[in-house]
């Protein structure tokens, strides 16, 4: 056993991961959650979104030996349904390669998996209701407040890092030392927020809509996205305007929540009746991009997850960006071992630009799925990709890059993914499709590596 001890703030998904994974590597982990053990309480409605889970995060899962216990957990979903206000719904696959497919899983379900796994390590222990309210930086130590008991109580270690969030008061820590780390922040909110709705399953149990598969209702400035759960049940999530004539600022009465409803989302009406109650029962969430930098200090404190780059939900790969900071810091140590200021420092320069990227990239992507998922000319270049991805073993879009290529950084899979979208919109604006000669193509691609 190393007599090493690491003092981790926040017990989300990120932060059990990188707990197990060093406790594996025989450390003492000392894991602060500021909430009580989920475990024992009941979840909050209304602010659960699913989760995709991909190959970068199941590439970190492995890593600890996880990743099969976790697949018990997930439905594949293997492409985008989509759903026009009128006519029939049409299916968009994710990829022309029949094996590539992200999973819907549950934040809670995923989390208490990696709970359950952590409590099975003598050398790890977590603390609930551990509320997080300053750390001495070149310390290593860490108060704390027991939100039960009202107890103060002070935990060090050799370092500590925090993983707490987009609250993070390990963050905050290192904000109140600008001057000394030149630390640069920055916190971008969307105009939209996100409220959760649902789709409860078949009487006698079974899906009421496609089980396989990410829906998604388009209407230009908002949409709806459901993805499946294992008891039949879709989590359905508004993503919508605050303000407008329509935002959720004017929807105010069942009256108008119902005629909006009836106008923009008739076919999805008859598979959740009750959602008029579930409007008004459920918060509003907002939807935010943090980006920072650095993300250690002096060699003792080190923050990753959504404590160094929260990021909005449209790519499906916060939890897998964050999982894969694990992942890369993990791999890290196989090099400098607990150097921790060598360790800190690869960390940070192998992640900040990486996880830049896939903020954007997120934010791309929130446009595309409101409004250009039903658009002629990119449903025309998604045609072209999924050809393309049949003909060619090596060619990947850009999706296909980020979501399904876990040994490309994130920055260098948005530069090709970008000029590949480029280079096959230019040419399905000018060719009808058929007339498009897949070769051709693949040495024009070529040319952008």
């Amino acid at each position: 056993m190393r007599n090493k001890k690491v003092v981790l703030v926040g017990a989300g998904l990120c932060g059990t991961l990188l707990a197990i994974r060093l406790g594996q590597r025989g450390y003492e982990v000392s894991l602060h959650e500021k909430r009580p053990d989920m475990r024992k309480e009941e979840v909050d409605a209304g602010r659960s979104i699913n989760l995709a889970l991909s190959s970068r995060g199941l590439k970190a899962l492995k890593k600890a030996g996880l990743d099969d216990l976790i697949r018990q957990e997930c439905i594949p979903m293997r492409g985008r349904m989509i759903h026009p206000v009128e006519g029939e719904a049409w299916f968009s696959p994710y990829s022309g390669r029949e094996d590539d497919y992200i999973n819907s899983v549950s934040r809670w379900g995923l989390n208490v998996a990696l709970l359950n796994k952590a409590d099975e390590m003598d050398n790890v222990r977590v603390h609930f209701n551990s509320h997080c309210q300053y750390v001495d930086l070149k310390g290593a130590k860490a108060t704390f407040r027991n939100s039960q008991t009202t107890e103060i109580w002070e935990d060090k270690g050799d370092v500590v890092i925090g993983t707490d969030g987009a609250g993070s008061a390990v963050r905050r820590s290192m904000m109140s030392n600008t001057t000394d780390l030149l630390f640069n922040y920055s916190q971008h909110f969307l105009r939209h927020g996100y409220k959760e709705l649902s789709i409860h399953p078949k009487d006698g149990g079974g899906f009421r809509i496609e089980k396989n598969a990410l829906h998604i209702w388009p209407r230009g400035s908002f949409m709806i996205i459901a993805l499946p759960n294992l008891d039949g049940s879709f989590t359905v999530t508004m993503f919508h305007p605050f303000g407008g004539e329509v935002g959720f600022d004017a929807l105010t009465d069942e009256k108008k929540v119902r005629a909006f409803f009836e106008t923009n989302f008739p076919t999805l009406i008859p598979h959740m009746p009750h959602y008029v109650e579930e409007y008004f029962e459920n918060p509003v969430g907002t939807l935010g991009t943090i980006k920072c930098y650095p993300w250690q200090a002096y060699g003792k404190a080190l923050i990753m997850g959504d404590a160094a780059h929260a990021i909005v939900p449209f790519y499906g790969q916060g939890m897998n960006a964050s999982f894969e900071d694990v992942r890369v810091f993990d791999e890290l140590m196989d090099a400098h071992g607990d150097d921790w200021e060598n360790l800190f420092s690869h960390f940070q320069d192998a992640r900040a630009e990486n996880t830049n990227a896939i903020a954007d990239l997120a934010i791309d992507n929130f446009h595309e799925m409101q409004d250009k998922v039903a658009d002629p000319d990119f449903i025309k270049k998604r045609k072209l990709e999924m050809k393309l991805e049949q003909s060619f073993a090596d060619y990947y879009s850009k999706y296909s890059l980020v979501t399904f290529k876990p040994e490309m950084p994130y920055a260098q899979a948005m530069d090709l993914g970008r000029k590949q979208d480029n280079l096959l919109l230019e040419m399905v604006q000018r060719n009808p499709l058929e007339e498009i000669n897949l070769t051709k193509v693949m040495e024009e691609v070529k040319k952008l590596n």
